[in-house]
């Protein structure tokens, strides 16, 4: 599942430069990958309590960021997407407002006012359903380096547009075949 989830963020996120900042800390392996073994909200909601207090101790220099793959629980989106509540209220709970915020994947991510199928969705899309932790300071830094951050979601969707539905699955089939014999 690390491993899929690596493709995905080697291939899309930064490969098509899906974001601009997420290039720097993989290479400098700064990202932290979590398995969740949860069958339900509640046990995943213990371990995102974990990580969110393990993301905040630890050195930024060693763990920048994490990305909790939950692959049993939540698979239906908007299941998914009622948990982001909950996910946000556990950042104010534990007084983390202002230092981590979550940021979210899942492989039937739709934006509102789209259609589930439309090209843009993907730019959210894993392989599995992910939970996305960031420190806010590593988010100020990077959007003030990055002069046109606001246009990042616009880039994304013209992007993922020109690539067009055959271009994102030849991502996928050109990895498969390369690791076929």
């Amino acid at each position: 599942m690390i491993a899929r989830t690596r493709e995905w963020l080697e291939k899309a996120v930064i490969g098509l430069n899906l974001c601009p900042f997420a290039k720097a800390v993989h290479v400098k392996q700064q990202i932290r990958y979590v398995v969740s073994d949860a069958t339900d909200e509640e046990q995943l909601l213990a371990d995102l309590l974990l990580e969110l207090e393990s993301l905040y101790d630890a050195d930024p220099e060693e763990v920048e960021t994490t990305l909790i793959i939950h692959p049993y629980v939540l698979s239906n989106f908007l299941d998914y997407n009622d948990f982001l509540d909950v996910a946000d209220a556990s950042v104010s709970e534990l007084e983390l407002d202002g230092e981590i915020q979550v940021a979210s994947f899942h492989p039937d991510y739709q934006f509102a006012d789209t259609a589930p199928d439309d090209i843009e969705n993907f730019s959210n899309r894993a392989p599995y359903p992910t939970l996305h932790l960031l420190r806010e300071t590593s988010v100020e830094k990077a959007v003030a380096a990055f002069p046109d951050a606001a246009n990042i979601y616009q880039r994304n969707i013209d992007t993922l547009r020109q690539l067009g539905h055959a271009g994102w699955r030849a991502l996928w089939t050109e990895s498969r075949a390369e690791a076929q014999p």
